[in-house]
């Protein structure tokens, strides 16, 4: 699972919003179509129910044309000139007299036979073992007669139904007769009622024409004489006095409704081919899973072309990264000829910025290199100008080394003491030096003005041996001691006193350059902590050491400026507590 999510995070975003697409598709047309498919489960067992309801009619017409064939039965053996005549053979001596009386019976059969068109025949064993018959008669197998009166006798004079065999298809309702008469039933034997029944006939009456019929009791079939298939196939369907359900048989389906007769036992089996009945509903279907796989296609034909569209531009703008990234900017920001015009949405936005920003990355290479080819000239004309400082500092040892020949220990430390200032203020190497070492650049400044004012300068040096290893940007104090001997000293012709102090506070390192000089009035120290004085001379000003104190340590460091009129100057420098260099 993770190695596919993994997968899926590298896709491109074209399949990822084909992926996307499929997904959404899939899920929505799912939750349709398995909605779809309850609904048609719900609207199949209606239908179901009404087909099997309408198939079973003619399962109710045939068992109501067999109640009346029995009800018949019962008519002819409780009617009364039958009996009586049926008495008088039994009583009869005469032949002659039988055949009498068995020409009225059949004349009687006749009347019942020709009321129901279904019926082969009306069949009468009298007591002599005689058939009369009226109608399609067919002599009963002597075996089949014994077995009918057998049973008949058994039944007791209910109806019993004799179902076809090979010699007669016919359904066979028999009755025994017995005599009876007003309230007389003395329950003589007086024969055998057998009505020859064309079931045949009747299944095709009543039965639903696109269907076939299966009449059965038990395992023996009653119709048709060959049935479509075994009774052993379906009989493990039959669990309910009614129902249906499907069957293939042979590479078929078929749809069969069946139900039991309450009155016979007989179970009537109606099948109908199912795709015959619910052809429309089976296309019904098929169409919407063919709509559902066209919808489904087309969506994701829309969703790809649409990814594409989306990811286009992006392709695009990623091949003009890899030029600029291989430093092709002219390339990645001209515009070819394939390039369509960009809409102003996102990715155009995107595109017209891309573009701009090459544009000016391009510029400012051009100018960069054009800045670089000035550098490298004016590194040329620097190290040309070397040959300056050099000749003055060999000229510096000349005059220092005639000093000391002469004896002259004074132009000898003035002249050593500005060759270490030259050489510090020109060298270019080091931003920031120790504490220490810009003392001694602040110790040689001060050994020549001290040689300048004599004892007019009071210079005080107070600086812990532990703090000199500390950071601070290149000619800091200089300077500083500079303006305090210029605006301190240089106005008065009293002694001055000059002090630099540096101590360790909870604000960080704190360096202290005082004099007790004549002092600033207000508005000229607003002007000079605002940056909107310029300092006297060619030195550097005190905006200088602070900015570049506020680059080095950052904003909360740099220079403040404490000062009034007749009270002196103070300037603080304030660096980090801790080393951040």
């Amino acid at each position: 699972m993770q190695k596919w999510f993994i997968s899926f995070r590298h896709m491109k975003i074209k399949n990822k919003l084909s992926i996307l697409f499929a997904l959404i598709i899939l899920v929505t047309f799912s939750f349709t179509f398995l909605v779809q498919q309850y609904a048609f489960s719900i609207y199949d067992k209606q239908l179901y129910d009404k087909s099997s309801q309408v198939l079973n009619l003619s399962s109710a017409a045939i068992e109501t044309k067999l109640s009346r064939i029995e009800q018949m039965s019962y008519d002819i053996i409780a009617d009364i000139q039958l009996q009586s005549q049926l008495l008088s053979i039994k009583d009869a001596d005469s032949e002659y007299d039988k055949h009498i009386l068995r020409q009225k019976v059949i004349d009687r059969l006749l009347t019942y036979a020709g009321s129901e068109p279904s019926i082969y025949s009306i069949q009468l064993i009298d007591s002599q073992g005689k058939e009369n018959g009226a109608g399609n008669v067919t002599d009963i197998d002597p075996q089949k007669s014994e077995r009918i009166k057998k049973l008949t006798s058994e039944a007791e004079g209910d109806n019993l139904w004799i179902y076809p065999d090979e010699k007669d298809p016919a359904l066979i309702s028999a009755r025994e007769i017995r005599s009876f008469s007003n309230t007389n039933f003395d329950l003589q034997y007086l024969g055998t009622l057998v009505i020859r029944v064309n079931i045949a006939k009747i299944a095709q009456q009543y039965s639903a024409a696109e269907g076939d019929l299966i009449l059965f009791s038990g395992e023996e079939v009653i119709y048709p004489k060959e049935p479509l298939f075994s009774l052993a196939e379906v009989n493990d369907s039959f669990r309910a006095q009614k129902g249906y359900f499907t069957q293939k048989m042979k590479s078929h389906t078929y749809f069969i409704s069946y139900t039991r007769s309450s009155n016979t036992g007989w179970t009537y089996l109606n099948i109908t081919p199912f795709n015959q009945i619910f052809e429309r509903v089976i296309f019904i279907k098929e169409l919407v899973v063919i709509v559902f796989v066209a919808i489904f296609a087309l969506v994701m034909l829309i969703g790809v072309r649409f990814s594409r569209s989306l990811t286009r531009p992006i392709d695009g703008l990623i091949t003009r990264m890899k030029m600029a990234e291989k430093g092709n900017f002219a390339g990645a920001h001209l515009q070819t000829a394939d390039d369509s015009p960009m809409s102003m949405d996102e990715m155009g936005l995107l595109h017209r910025t891309f573009r701009l920003m090459v544009e000016r990355i391009n510029t400012l290479i051009t100018e960069n290199y054009a800045n670089q080819l000035l550098i490298k000239e004016t590194e040329f004309r620097a190290l040309q100008a070397q040959i300056n400082p050099h000749f003055l500092y060999n000229t510096l040892e000349s005059i220092n080394w005639i000093a000391k020949v002469n004896k002259q220990t004074q132009i000898s430390n003035m002249v050593e003491s500005l060759g270490f200032l030259l050489r510090n203020s020109i060298n270019m190497k080091e931003e920031i030096l120790t504490l220490g070492e810009e003392l001694e650049v602040v110790r040689s400044y001060v050994t020549i003005q001290k040689y300048r004012f004599d004892e007019r300068l009071d210079f005080k040096l107070e600086v812990p041996d532990y703090l000199l290893s500390r950071k601070l940007p290149k000619l800091t104090l200089q300077p500083l001691l500079e303006n305090a001997i210029q605006y301190a000293l240089e106005p008065t012709i009293g002694t001055s006193r000059i002090v630099v102090r540096a101590e360790l506070t909870k604000e960080g390192l704190i360096i202290l350059v005082e004099d007790d000089g004549p002092g600033m009035p207000h508005d000229t120290l607003a002007l000079l902590r605002n940056g909107e004085m310029k300092a006297k001379g060619k030195g550097i000003g005190l905006l200088n050491i602070d900015e570049r104190i506020k680059i080095a340590f950052g904003e909360q460091y740099g220079i403040r400026i404490d000062s009034a009129a007749d009270t002196g100057t103070r300037v603080l420098i304030a660096l980090p507590r801790e080393e951040e260099v």
